[in-house]
């Protein structure tokens, strides 16, 4: 990545977090109900073995409530876990209720006796997006690495999860970087492509 791709893309992040973090509670929250409701309808339509999302921190959308709906359904949902940086993220089996321990980048995750899955339906945490199916994520790359991989093993669907302000017009792209297939702000669905 040359460093104006870089300098554009920590531009971007940096702008749209601080959008985010100024929204009300009634977006969050509106987000909140309709992230679990449309999270169920494409679960429904995509019929996963495996869905996993996010844990979240800060002021990311809260994915908690999306995990309670699905396991109430009778999906196996998972979250993810860091192992190494540098490295692609583990899957483990989780649901709301079960125990977590903090992560490597201090974030909950499921204790490392919880089973190791393979999402094949992903709810992903972004900084922003653009309505061609790029995120800019945090920086560390772990959700590329893993999609990348799990999409060379089987059929993946990755569900971007954010806000309406945090859409972009453009998100600089590179090779390495991974699609969407679909966002799901308080406001819309996104489809991307023929996903």
């Amino acid at each position: 990545m040359n460093s104006t791709d870089a300098d554009s893309k920590a531009a971007l992040r940096r702008e749209a977090l601080a959008r985010r973090k100024g929204l009300p509670p009634e977006i969050r929250s509106r987000l909140t109900d309709r992230l679990s409701q449309e999270g169920l309808r494409l679960a429904r339509l995509w019929a996963p073995s495996v869905a996993s999302a996010f844990h979240p921190i800060r002021e990311e959308p809260d994915t908690l409530t999306l995990l309670g709906a699905l396991a109430d359904e009778g999906f196996a949902t998972a979250l993810p876990a860091v192992v190494r940086r540098g490295s692609h993220l583990i899957f483990r089996l989780w649901r709301p209720g079960d125990p977590t321990s903090r992560g490597a980048m201090a974030i909950p995750e499921p204790l490392e006796t919880a089973t190791a899955v393979e999402p094949d339906l992903l709810f992903l945490p972004l900084a922003c997006f653009d309505r061609r199916g790029h995120r800019i994520g945090y920086g560390a790359g772990y959700y590329d690495r893993s999609l990348a991989r799990l999409r060379a093993i089987k059929k993946v669907h990755a569900v971007g999860v954010a806000y309406g302000v945090c859409e972009v017009a453009a998100a600089p792209y590179e090779a390495h970087d991974e699609s969407l297939d679909a966002i799901v702000t308080e406001q819309e669905t996104i489809f991307v492509g023929d996903r």
